[in-house]
């Protein structure tokens, strides 16, 4: 089977330099000149292997052979290309490489008519607009064009605004959206951004599910007084309650499941001087866990827990709930092809995990029949420029998805 290690390092290579600070971690905002380039060395890449491409209103840029027509039901596989600020070089970029190897391996292996479609996602990650997956929720439907006009980046561009010189074209969103019957199915390849599969020895895992999601804007409002003549018993310090709360999530987190996970990720303080208690505390909270039940238990106890610490210091607290999503179970059929396949490959049992992260898998899996293949991280590291994935591994994960698109 020709899935080249070489070249896969090569593109990985290749994308890691697209960015303004080349060896300083990755930098590609959607739709930044930075994200453009790495886009089109993709496209280059597929062209050579006998491809055509075309982007969808959404920003999506969708490939597949040219002797594959654009109404052919297909096999969909990719991932995404921008990355958080100063990033690593294998998140979501292991996954485009992975889909662009099967188009270069299907075209040396004379199966010009794979019925396969590679993918790269429009805003994966969530840091340009602040909210993530909009290519793939404006493709299926989740995101409608005044949503996306709603996002600014940090130049106070709309998602549309931004995304114009790229082709996404708010006109064409209602008549280009996604249509199931036009897939057979949907595999993302992926680094698994956590340390378990590296303490474990694993190289490719099968990932039958994707935590759900919650997350808040929560902000506590007390009085602003002097650090010095002001007596502890007489504070409304609203930085005291926020800390409480922060602390409290250490504890409540693993009292909820061994896979669930809490983080406090922004903070802002008011009036933010040096000798001035806190008038406000203003913080996010991200909530994650396999299941929805477990989502809504951690939702009472979170509200309990900002509840208990506004009224102990006199606070008042406002909780604004950002986002909700759940919990979602990958296709079963599906997985089972994908343990059909590493039988063929002559694979050892595929471990089999969920995944903490949330994907655009997450958001086709209820529409497309979708799977997730993971590869190990060293050390759990990602979002950070000390990211590493062994080659072997993506070879071996490349390996998988194009025997199992492939079948028998």
């Amino acid at each position: 089977m020709p899935v080249d290690a070489g070249r896969i390092a090569g593109d990985i290579k290749a994308i890691a330099a697209c960015t303004p600070k080349p060896g300083h971690g990755s930098d590609r905002p959607t739709f930044s000149p930075a994200w453009g380039k790495a886009r089109d060395y993709v496209i280059a890449e597929a062209t050579k292997a006998g491809c055509q491409h075309r982007i969808d209103a959404a920003g999506n840029v969708h490939i597949r052979p040219k002797s594959v027509d654009w109404s052919t039901r297909c096999w969909l596989a990719g991932s995404h290309l921008d990355s958080v600020p100063g990033g690593g070089d294998y998140d979501g970029v292991i996954g485009v490489v992975a889909a662009l190897e099967v188009q270069r391996a299907a075209a040396q292996d004379g199966q010009q008519s794979l019925p396969f479609e590679a993918i790269i996602f429009a805003e994966e990650e969530g840091t340009t607009f602040g909210l993530g997956m909009l290519g793939s929720r404006g493709w299926i439907g989740t995101l409608d064009a005044p949503a996306l006009a709603a996002v600014r980046n940090a130049d106070g561009k709309s998602y549309w605004e931004a995304g114009k010189p790229h082709e996404a074209d708010s006109s064409r969103l209602e008549s280009d959206r996604l249509r199931p019957a036009d897939w057979l199915g949907f595999l993302e390849v992926h680094v698994e951004q956590g340390a378990g599969m590296w303490k474990r020895g694993e190289s490719v895992a099968l990932v039958t599910g994707i935590n759900g999601r919650r997350q808040y804007s929560v902000t506590f409002r007390g009085i602003a007084n002097h650090a010095g003549s002001t007596g502890m018993g007489d504070r409304h310090d609203a930085l005291a309650g926020a800390a409480e709360v922060i602390a409290g999530l250490e504890s409540l987190a693993p009292a909820l499941g061994p896979r669930v996970v809490a983080t406090v990720g922004r903070l802002s303080l008011e009036p933010n001087a040096v000798n001035v208690i806190p008038e406000s505390a203003k913080f996010t909270i991200d909530l994650r866990a396999p299941e929805d039940a477990t989502l809504a238990t951690g939702d009472t106890r979170i509200r309990a827990l900002i509840s208990a610490a506004a009224e102990k210091r006199g606070l008042k607290a406002e909780v604004i709930q950002t986002e909700s999503l759940p919990a979602v179970g990958l296709d079963a059929g599906l997985a089972q092809r994908v343990r059909t396949a590493a039988g063929r490959l002559s694979l050892k049992s595929l471990p089999e995990t969920t995944s903490g992260a949330l994907h655009d898998a997450a958001i086709l899996a209820p529409v497309v029949p979708t799977i997730m293949l993971f590869i190990a991280s060293r050390d759990g590291i990602s979002h950070n420029p000390g990211e590493f994935s062994r080659i072997e591994d993506a070879t071996t994960a490349t390996r998988l998805l194009y025997e199992t698109v492939r079948g028998t």
